[in-house]
């Protein structure tokens, strides 16, 4: 389904969505929202993951509630953290940011009852941090759908949204996200097969490019084909930080330090 890339970005001032932004999402699986978070309350949250990273750093972590925590070395070579899962569970900030009225406009996309905020599910809350530099172990992510995890387990696919706060602006010509917009209507076997998961890193002719401006906050469905394009800069320039956090419906799943590691992340490694 191709789109333009003059799509409309929206605002998200209460928890309502507007007829428009609902109908966007129904026929094409994203919404793009301009200035969620202010400059000030991004600087506050790249703060407060900073702080969970040096905890981190310095205790040696290597998994959170069976999810394997992705080091790498930042432009100066000191290692950082480029995939956190669970952060806001070793945050009072990241948790506090969590609690916004505003999310709760989300839930009405589910289109099912007992909409939530997945704080204790799937991965918690994500923080990916891609860099381009030597040593960098997360520059790109190849094509996906978030729903994957339900077909690995064996489970009917349920209710998801893939709501990302954006840290840092990322103009086209820095990478970033790409979606395949309609796709998250297609066929259990389009979702499977369409293309390689993860390995293939390729741009599509369909493809939208989101461009975002720090602060921003879009949300995906989670049966969308979606890529993160590596940045053809190198160094400071190709920096992109990203907080995701799942928004569910369904049975309640939380994650607990005992929870064994899916089957799914077991290749994380593979993704740079």
């Amino acid at each position: 389904m191709l789109l333009a890339a003059d799509y409309p970005r929206f605002s998200l001032t209460s928890p309502r969505l507007t007829t428009a932004q609902v109908d966007f999402f129904r026929r094409y699986g994203f919404l793009h929202f301009r200035g969620f978070v202010t400059p000030e309350a991004v600087q506050v949250l790249l703060r407060a993951t900073e702080a969970v990273q040096q905890q981190w750093l310095r205790t040696g972590v290597a998994k959170v509630n069976g999810v394997p925590i992705k080091y790498g070395h930042d432009v100066d070579g000191r290692p950082i953290v480029q995939r956190f899962a669970f952060a806001s569970q070793h945050s009072p900030v990241l948790h506090a940011f969590l609690q916004d009225a505003r999310f709760a406009a989300l839930f009405e996309l589910l289109d099912a009852p007992g909409g939530r905020i997945g704080e204790n599910e799937k991965d918690g809350l994500v923080v990916n941090h891609y860099v381009n530099v030597p040593g960098s172990e997360f520059s790109q992510m190849g094509w996906h759908t978030d729903a994957l995890r339900d077909v690995f387990y064996g489970r009917r696919i349920g209710p998801m949204l893939n709501v990302g706060v954006h840290l840092d602006a990322c103009p086209a010509h820095n990478g970033g996200l790409r979606v395949l917009p309609g796709t998250h209507r297609q066929s259990l076997a389009s979702m499977l097969l369409r293309k390689k998961y993860f390995k293939d890193t390729a741009a599509d002719p369909a493809e939208v490019a989101i461009e975002t401006e720090a602060g921003d906050l879009t949300v995906h469905d989670g049966r969308m084909w979606h890529r993160v394009a590596r940045s053809p800069l190198v160094g400071e320039a190709s920096r992109r930080r990203v907080m995701y956090v799942p928004v569910l419906a369904g049975k309640y799943q939380p994650k607990h330090e005992h929870s064994p590691t899916p089957f799914y992340l077991r290749f994380l490694h593979l993704v740079k």
